[in-house]
Order: C-alpha cells, then sequence, then structure tokens
C-alpha cells in the first residue's frame, strides 16, 4: 500500500483546495491520505465529500508546538494528530486558541512591513487567507508584489525566524498536546523532528519524555531529513515501541515535494489506527 501521512490543503499553507488534494492523492497513486492543516479541521469535510474511490482518508491536523531543544532552550516544533475528535471542548479551545495566534502575528508582522513601505495589506492576506493564516500567505503576497522572487527568498531574510519582521506566537507545549490529543481519542506522531533548516531541534530526551505521555510515533522519512537522522529517529522508535511513518508534507505548488515522494509501511500505519477511537478511517 501507498500511504502519505502528511499533507496540506488551502485551509492552512497548501495551494490544492481539499477536494483538489483527494484528487491528486488518486493520481499519485495512493491507498491512504492523510490531510493535515495547520491548527485546523476546517479542510475534513470538503476532502471526505471528494473522496475517491479507492483511497482512504486519515483526517487530522498538524499542530504548533513548543519543545525544549538540544541546548536547553524552547524550540517550536510540530506535532501530527491524527483521528481525533474535532469535538472534544478542550482540545477544540486550544484549537482556536493556536488559530487566534496565528492571525495575530501575521497581523503584526504585515502591519510592520507596510509601514516600512512593504507593498503588502494586511486585511487582505487575512482576508485571502482564512483562519489558519501563516508565513507562507505572506510570502506569496510578497512574490505577487515583486518584492521576492520565490517563497524560500521570502523565508530566508523578510520573514526568517531571526529577522526584523519576526513576531513570537505562543504554540502548545508539547507533552499538554498530546495528552489533548489522547483525550480526543486520536494519536500523536512527531513531525519531522530533525529538520535542521527548519531551527533548533527537539532534544532526543524529550521524546523519550513524550512516549512516556502517549506519543504514538515519530515521522522518520521526510524529505527534511538527512540520512543519519533518519536511522537516528528510526532507532529510537524502535527502542520505544513507537510507529515509523514516512511522509510527503505536499502543499501543492508551494513547496517542490510531489504526493507519495515518502511513504509510510502499512504495518505502521495500522498501529496508528489501532491506537485511536476518535473517528474512523474513511473509505477503508
Amino acid at each position: 500500500m501507498r500511504i502519505d501521512l502528511h499533507t496540506h490543503s488551502n485551509a492552512s499553507d497548501g495551494t490544492d483546495t481539499p477536494a483538489a488534494l483527494m484528487r491528486a492523492a488518486a493520481d499519485a497513486g495512493l491507498d491512504v491520505v492523510a490531510i493535515t492543516d495547520h491548527d485546523t479541521t476546517s479542510g475534513w469535510a470538503e476532502a471526505a465529500q471528494a473522496l475517491p474511490s479507492g483511497v482512504s482518508l486519515v483526517r487530522g491536523m498538524e499542530m504548533s508546538c513548543e519543545g525544549r531543544g538540544e541546548r536547553g532552550w524552547p524550540v517550536a516544533v510540530h506535532l501530527l494528530a491524527y483521528l481525533f475528535d474535532p469535538t472534544h471542548p478542550e482540545f477544540a479551545k486550544e484549537r482556536e486558541r493556536l488559530r487566534a495566534e496565528r492571525v495575530e502575528r501575521i497581523r503584526v508582522m504585515t502591519t510592520m512591513m507596510a509601514r516600512d513601505g512593504l507593498p503588502v495589506n494586511p486585511d487582505q492576506i487575512l482576508a485571502d487567507a482564512g483562519p489558519s493564516v501563516g508565513r507562507p500567505h505572506v510570502a506569496a503576497a510578497l512574490m505577487r508584489a515583486g518584492v521576492v522572487s520565490s517563497i524560500s527568498e521570502a523565508f530566508s531574510d523578510l520573514l526568517s525566524s531571526r529577522g526584523r519582521y519576526d513576531v513570537p506566537k505562543y504554540d502548545t507545549p508539547l507533552e499538554y498536546a498530546v495528552e489533548l490529543v489522547a483525550a480526543a481519542g486520536g494519536v500523536t506522531v512527531l513531525a519531522h523532528g530533525r529538520a535542521r533548516s527548519r531551527g533548533g531541534l527537539l532534544a532526543l530526551d524529550h521524546i523519550r519524555d513524550l512516549a512516556e505521555l502517549g506519543l504514538g510515533g515519530l515521522e522518520v522519512d521526510h524529505p527534511d531529513h538527512r540520512s543519519d537522522d533518519r536511522e537516528v529517529l528510526r532507532r529510537l522508535a524502535v527502542d520505544l515501541g513507537l510507529a515509523v511513518t514516512g511522509s510527503s508534507d505536499y502543499h501543492g505548488e508551494n513547496k517542490t515535494i510531489g504526493l507519495g515522494d515518502e511513504l509510510t509501511d502499512e504495518a505502521e500505519f495500522d498501529k496508528l489506527v489501532s491506537a485511536a477511537t476518535g473517528v474512523e478511517v474513511l473509505g477503508r
């Protein structure tokens, strides 16, 4: 089976609609695809309605979190949450808070840019992006305005986490996130935990702590992982009894990676599904 457990639609920072994402999954020969937009489940219904025959849908989300870095200070981390009940009150409240953090961060960043004379319209960016707005939406606006030639150029300078327009947001502590998802009947996988290009790395000891709290797996095979880092994560997952996943982190035209370029083994996928009680896999 061809299983891709990390993709994005335009409900967050991808370019495909949820329906188009499902069609693209079928065209790529996927048997299972997960929709994992940032801090939102707003694409679930459209994706489910458009699900092609022969493709199974895992409803999920990529959650903005904060963990303990290798050097001891906090680092931004993403957590993939699968098959949880979206109506769970405490988890729904935390997702709402995260989306509000996103909106406020982008409003402040783009307002500063506009005051410096950059051709961006904060209200328009927020209106076009919706509730799960993020820096890629600003990058796209800068590219349309001719300020930068690519999304990557925007992130290397104007949108850098070390740049003059960076504004912090308050993400969910990893421990709390794992517990929230479990309480909602879901299962969690640490996303791209050794992606060196994204900033500071999460301490391996913190991953061990998370396993004791109920973390379900590690995303090992990811486009941003070097081969040696994949091996570190693979060994750690085996030692801790966690599922090993592989995923493309597809974003449509916003990234060059294609659907199914990294895949999850069927037996590892079954481990995750057996641990979840929130919602079922559709089409299976």
